[in-house]
């Protein structure tokens, strides 16, 4: 079977000057740099006991050294953890207990928290060609036959109960990275901004895996900063793939800036995940960037991407876009055309790690992955998604789907972003909306209310809205739901 790294071999022969990566520590390394980063780094695991199969855990805020370190481990033919050095001790030693790593690499120079779960876990300083990071040793060497031709090993987020590591294989994470830069019409001379985690399925597969891939830049960014953001747009910058909160909060950067529009002299591509677009948010975002927003569909189960669209400039299309080519979707049908979103191809995970009760219950035996997204096929063959199934909000015995209402509140030109849910009450499920606005640009709860009832059906429309100026993110940028009544119960009767 063939591996990722040969991806980077690839380059090595082909463009071994080129720039591959710069990041916010200052380093900048073309594609042979890489190269001997990731063998000098693969000397050191190797010398640790680090044996094909077994785990590495990647403890990581974007930088090269941790690019290094994914395809050091695919050197040995290791498998990468990656996790983000921003979750707590609590979430970190239970993927360790439940991965059983033999190694733990950390990247505490461009990371705070990295360095501190170092410390915990008495990690030492490594350094060679590729830097320096903090490495230790958790568990003893373990190599696990089920995770042959495994490159990847990801803890989704915000799971409970059992745990779930996703197993990417090489060639899930070749398609992803091959798909995605075919996708954006990606050559050797774009410059890609590199924010979203490459702890995450779509930071890793979509923007570094695919630049290595097609051989483009990756200006890699430790953490979001809408201001940084901005000044790389201006710099170079070819291509932007954000979560909506990152667009909203570079829009008002721009605003405070004095500026109506981003005016990129370079942007040619603007991409939007985690979230349904609505019309007006897509023309609102098309006018400040001056090109088309593209959106799509994936997760980390599918190796990011199952849908995406390639619409021009001012098309009206607010879907996920057809299918990825070689990929399957249909709808498990309720009846009305709306249904469980199913997929099945090359981007399918190979399953969950030690946990074959959940691996039964995601995937059929004809290799059909259940989402757990509602959606629906339009006529053009292209992808809808509804909301998550278990988000379905029934008030008054009717479904509500919070994208939907999010739509309308998004609409407002106040509103920075929001994040609407159920709660049970009274034998009903009542529509709660927490709504992102600026401090200095604040919007009044009723003239929400009234902007929202001119939209939408009076049991769609929430019975609270509750301002903030911020929401609880996870370090993708998406929002996490299942933190709001927690986070905001003192403001909620």
């Amino acid at each position: 079977m063939a591996h990722v790294q040969e991806y980077l071999a690839t380059q090595v022969v082909a463009r071994p000057d080129a720039t591959a990566l710069t990041d916010s520590s200052g380093v900048r390394w073309s594609y042979a740099d890489l190269d001997r980063a990731s063998g000098a780094l693969a000397q050191v695991m190797r010398e640790g006991g680090v044996q094909p199969r077994d785990r590495v855990l990647l403890l990581s805020e974007n930088c090269a050294v941790a690019v290094a370190a994914l395809f050091a481990a695919w050197k040995i033919g290791a498998v990468i953890l990656p996790v983000n050095a921003r979750q707590s001790p609590v979430e970190i030693d239970r993927i360790v207990t439940h991965a059983e790593p033999a190694m733990m690499l950390a990247t505490a120079h461009v990371s705070p928290d990295a360095a501190a779960h170092a410390e915990r876990l008495k990690g030492r300083e490594i350094s060679g060609d590729f830097g320096s990071l903090m490495m230790a040793q958790p568990m003893g060497s373990s190599p696990d036959p089920d995770l042959h031709d495994v490159a990847v090993l990801l803890y989704t987020t915000g799971t409970t109960g059992d745990p779930k590591g996703v197993m990417l294989t090489h060639e899930n994470v070749r398609f992803g990275g091959r798909s995605s830069a075919n996708l954006r019409g990606m050559t050797p001379d774009d410059v890609i901004y590199g924010v979203l985690p490459i702890t995450h399925v779509f930071g890793l597969a979509s923007v570094v895996t695919a630049a290595v891939y097609i051989g483009a830049q990756v200006r890699m960014e430790a953490r979001f900063s809408a201001a940084k953001l901005f000044d790389a747009l201006n710099d170079g910058v070819t291509l932007l793939s954000a979560v909506p909160q990152m667009h909203a909060l570079l829009m008002q950067h721009t605003k405070e800036q004095g500026l109506a529009t981003l005016q990129s002299p370079h942007l040619r591509y603007v991409s939007s995940g985690a979230a349904p677009l609505d019309p007006a948010w897509k023309r609102k975002a098309e006018a400040f960037y001056g090109v088309a927003i593209q959106n799509g569909y994936g997760m980390t189960e599918t190796t990011a991407g199952v849908c995406a669209s390639r619409n021009p400039l001012g098309s009206p299309d607010i879907s996920c876009g057809p299918p990825l080519p070689d990929v399957e979707v249909k709808i498990d049908d309720t009846g009305d055309g709306t249904g469980e979103v199913l997929t099945r191809g090359p981007h399918i995970m190979k399953g969950y790690f030690r946990n074959p009760s959940e691996t039964a219950k995601a995937l059929s035996d004809d290799g059909w992955l259940r989402t757990g997204d509602l959606g629906k096929i339009d006529e053009h063959g292209h992808l809808h998604i509804l909301g998550r199934s278990k988000e379905l909000i029934i008030h008054g015995g009717f479904n509500v789907y919070p994208p939907e209402v999010e739509a309308a509140l998004n609409d407002h030109p106040q509103v920075i972003q929001s994040a609407v849910i159920g709660r049970t009450k009274d034998g009903d499920e009542e529509v709660l909306a927490f709504v992102q606005i600026s401090e200095d640009d604040a919007p009044a709860v009723e003239d929400l209310r009234a902007f929202v009832k001119e939209r939408l059906s009076g049991y769609k429309r929430p019975s609270h809205i509750i301002l903030t100026t911020s929401l609880p993110a996870a370090p993708t940028g998406k929002l996490l739901k299942h933190k709001l009544l927690a986070t905001f119960a003192d403001q909620l009767d």
